[in-house]
């Protein structure tokens, strides 16, 4: 064959298939721009945006199932017989019951409003936070759907405010009803995978004392030229059927001792 049908004949044959090239491999997909001022901090705080929570899901969805280990505990014993009429136990004092706290108004297990805290305008007024603004701060708002439907998302409390120069604080309580697992431990589990990441906390955190699975973290601070600095912390732990998530946003540093102890107070009432 001569150079010009070879020629020829490459151009009229099938292309090759190019090479597949990876996606580059992201842990976190932020829906807007973080801003540095206090206005777009706020709106970015309740957006979502700063984080990419919902990276754990994702991560979470890719990984092998962990086998559970075998049960070895002793037989369970019961009486021969029921107790006497009279002598059955009472049930629980609401004060010993976790369960009869959250049966009642989520909103008022809110920590409350420092005092001198300014109400945040950016933000949704403190109460009730309905299901698809909730979802929409995640990279994926359409699988965070599914996933607070499969669990039996039951309700969500929100309360914001701002205190200082520029510092945004936001709290949640993500109350899940009877399911096969435990929602609240679910999710809390999954937004604290991603936390020691490069883009995240960077950092493995630190225990909230108490919760049993909480931990809380300081971001590293975020700087870009012509804004101001901004810096983040952010606790979560699980109670209950009941998952609470602290965030704090400001443009200064911000202490260990302020999200340890916001986490702590937010604790104790759940």
């Amino acid at each position: 064959m001569e150079a010009s049908e070879a020629v020829e004949s490459a151009q009229n044959g099938p292309a090759p298939a190019p090479e597949a090239v990876p996606e580059p491999v992201t842990r976190s997909v932020s829906r807007r721009r973080t801003g540095r001022t206090l206005a777009l901090i706020a709106v970015a705080a309740v957006l979502g945006v700063i984080g990419g929570t919902a990276v754990g899901y994702g991560v979470q969805a890719e990984r092998p199932p962990t086998p559970l280990p075998a049960l070895n505990q002793p037989d369970l014993a019961y009486p021969a017989k029921p107790l006497p009429k009279g002598e059955e136990p009472g049930p629980l004092p609401a004060s010993e019951d976790a369960g009869a706290k959250t049966e009642g108004d989520l909103r008022k297990l809110l920590v409350p409003r420092p005092a001198g805290a300014r109400e945040n305008p950016a933000g949704p007024r403190d109460g009730w936070y309905d299901v698809a603004s909730y979802a929409g701060e995640f990279s994926d708002e359409s699988w965070m759907l599914t996933f607070l439907g499969e669990n039996h998302l039951r309700r969500i409390a929100h309360r914001s405010w701002e205190s200082g120069e520029n510092r945004t604080t936001i709290v949640r309580l993500v109350q899940f009803g009877p399911s096969d697992v435990v929602g609240a431990l679910e999710h809390a589990r999954d937004q604290l995978s991603y936390m020691d990441a490069e883009e995240h906390a960077d950092d493995v955190g630190d225990a909230i004392e108490g919760s049993g699975n909480g931990r809380y973290y300081l971001y590293p601070a975020r700087r870009e030229a012509g804004y101001l600095d901004l810096y983040r912390a952010r606790a979560v732990f699980q109670r209950g059927d009941v998952m609470a998530e602290i965030d704090i946003f400001d443009t200064e540093k911000i202490s260990k001792k302020d999200i340890r102890t916001l986490a702590e107070k937010q604790l104790e009432r759940l």
